[in-house]
């Protein structure tokens, strides 16, 4: 055990990463050294920054924390404090079964800990953060909470509403990474596109984003969890004609059945859907897009999983990712819908959907081959540099290998690579 040494584990989104890298550095401030997402309990002091979105994230929550309290109970650990979204949503129930933590906070107390270690708050450190990733990328939270009330989702129910931070304040948050050496950013917010609406009742994201890449020295900037109702199009502006806006969109559609879509209270069609991705990619030649999608939500058929069947190969998303239907307490669609899909037929539409995208996938990839890219370097990895193009987003996209004994690279700088093969999510690529 170190003394003065907190381990801080984040489970879930990046979302939570930044208020994990915002608790480090006021910890820092007050003088103890962190470490983050450590594999085993090191330091005196752990806090665990929880995920509560989905059944599976719930579990892997629940069993971290018991595995740090089986460490406390060995005495390689004194304290152990949890925060964040499942104890957001469930601290009663989580005091009550799990009594040897020391203390649940939630998602937006949990500077309170610094107090309840006998510290304060650091305002020369307010608002600034440890980042965990690379120091060349760093993910940029500019709203916190959602207005959307989709029937399966229990966002809103944790987050609360929709804020938007001041643009002010990212602005110059973005000018102090900047300062440290951080050249791309992924901008994200549980709704991307509701931007602005709680200040002024306009959407001010393709404002935001023109003024973040008018930033000297910033030099990428991609974009995450967008919405497809009222879709603000002039955003589409923004990301083709500023040429370090990269040509990539997050926007989770989950489906694309009417029938399915009204039952999930997304307040779109299918018709608007498609409408919407033919504008993105008119609008954005070259492209690539990102979704997500859901099967098994209560009363889809086989007929409504055909379709969305049909929607992928229509639509060729360059990334997709899927997830099966689990119902989640508190929301719309566990309190008035049944569960009806069956599991086995949940996992069958979600390996047929998935095994279509990996095809498409690969085609897509293998277009590539023969193309010089511009590649960042993210890190070393036994005999390759892993890189990444505009076109990929860090921990979740395709990523470019490059042979180390090729040439002698820096990580966090910008190669020309030719693209020489292709895998179904992975290419290869030679310095140009």
């Amino acid at each position: 055990m170190k003394k003065n040494q907190i381990d801080i584990i984040t489970m879930g989104c990046s979302k939570n990463l930044v208020d994990s890298e915002l608790l480090m550095k006021q910890f820092e401030a007050n003088g103890y050294h962190c470490v983050h997402d450590s594999k085993r309990p090191e330091g005196e002091i752990a806090v665990i920054n929880t995920c509560g979105f989905i059944e599976t994230a719930k579990e892997e929550s629940i069993n971290t924390i018991l595995e740090f309290v089986k460490a406390k109970e060995d005495g390689r650990l004194n304290k152990l404090y949890v925060m964040g979204c499942l104890s957001q949503r469930y601290k009663d129930e989580l005091e009550k079964e799990i009594p040897e933590v020391d203390k649940f906070y939630g998602k937006f107390n949990y500077k309170q800990l610094l107090s309840d270690l006998g510290k304060s708050e650091v305002t020369s450190c307010s608002g600034k953060r440890h980042l965990t990733t690379p120091h060349h990328y760093a993910y940029l939270k500019i709203a916190e909470g959602c207005d959307r009330h989709c029937a399966y989702c229990a966002i809103p129910i944790i987050t609360g509403k929709h804020v938007s931070r001041p643009k002010d304040e990212i602005l110059q948050e973005v000018k102090d990474m900047v300062a440290s050496g951080v050249k791309e950013f992924q901008i994200i917010a549980q709704e991307l596109t509701y931007y602005g609406v709680d200040i002024d009742g306009h959407r001010h994201i393709a404002d935001l984003i023109s003024d973040i890449a008018d930033i000297n020295g910033v030099k990428w900037v991609r974009l995450h969890y967008a919405y497809p109702n009222q879709f603000p199009l002039d955003l589409l502006d923004v990301i083709r004609e500023k040429p370090n806006v990269c040509k990539y969109l997050d926007i989770a559609l989950q489906h694309i059945s009417n029938n399915v879509l009204d039952a999930m209270h997304r307040n779109v069609s299918k018709e608007e859907t498609k409408e919407l991705i033919t504008k993105i990619r008119e609008s954005v030649p070259g492209i690539h897009i990102r979704t997500t999608l859901m099967v098994g939500f209560p009363g889809e058929t086989e007929e409504d999983f055909n379709e969305l069947v049909d929607f992928v190969k229509w639509a060729r998303f360059e990334r997709m990712g899927a997830f099966a239907y689990s119902e989640e307490e508190g929301t719309y669609s566990a309190e008035h819908y049944e569960d009806n899909v069956p599991e086995d037929v949940k996992q069958r539409r979600l390996d047929t959907l998935m095994a279509i995208q990996q095809d498409i996938s690969a085609e897509i990839e293998a277009e590539k081959v023969g193309k010089v890219m511009k590649v960042i370097i993210d890190r070393k990895e036994g005999e390759y540099y892993i890189g990444r193009t505009e076109f990929c987003s860090p921990e979740v996209d395709p990523e470019v290998l490059i042979k180390v004994a090729d040439k002698k690279l820096r990580v966090g700088c910008f190669y020309n690579a030719k693209i020489m093969s292709s895998e179904e999510f992975d290419l290869y690529g030679e310095i140009v």
